[in-house]
């Protein structure tokens, strides 16, 4: 068997490892047995593709593992302002329809309206927030099944 079709089988091999273990350090490897593969299907001799495998590896292991890894723990972002309002339930305090209307978020009063324009939404009723526009809360009515 060439020299290039083992780096390749080696590659393969690595690959399917990565997905078990999810440790990046053998994805990593893999990319560069694939380098090393490529650089003998080119022709080049066994001592280059052992080259080209070692830079690789080492520029994988010491260069990118590391950024992914911080990438990988970093929190997921906080949502703030108007952007953590939505998904939050509001109560009616006025009819929202068309026209406007008004609701309370969070212990706020907001303007609001209906998603979905043919809506009205009676006073009181639970709705929930799936947009903000400006400083106006666009509301969908909770079920009558969902409130129980």
């Amino acid at each position: 068997m060439e020299p290039w079709a083992v780096w390749l089988l080696v590659a393969a091999l690595l690959g399917i490892a990565e997905m078990f273990t999810v440790t990046l350090a053998l994805g990593l490897l893999a990319v560069a047995a694939l380098a090393a593969g490529l650089t003998g299907a080119l022709g080049l001799p066994l001592a280059a593709q052992v080259a080209v495998f070692a830079v690789g590896s080492l520029a994988g292991l010491v260069v990118v593992r590391p950024v992914a890894r911080r990438h990988i723990a970093q929190p997921p972002p906080l949502r703030s302002g108007t952007a953590a309002l939505v998904g939050r339930e509001a109560i009616t305090l006025t009819e929202v329809n068309r026209q406007g209307g008004r609701a309370r978020i969070g212990g706020e009063e907001w303007t609001a309206r209906p998603y979905d324009p043919g809506l009205v939404i009676p006073a009181g009723a639970l709705a929930d927030v799936l947009a903000i526009e400006g400083a106006t809360a666009l509301l969908y009515p909770v079920s009558t099944e969902e409130q129980r």
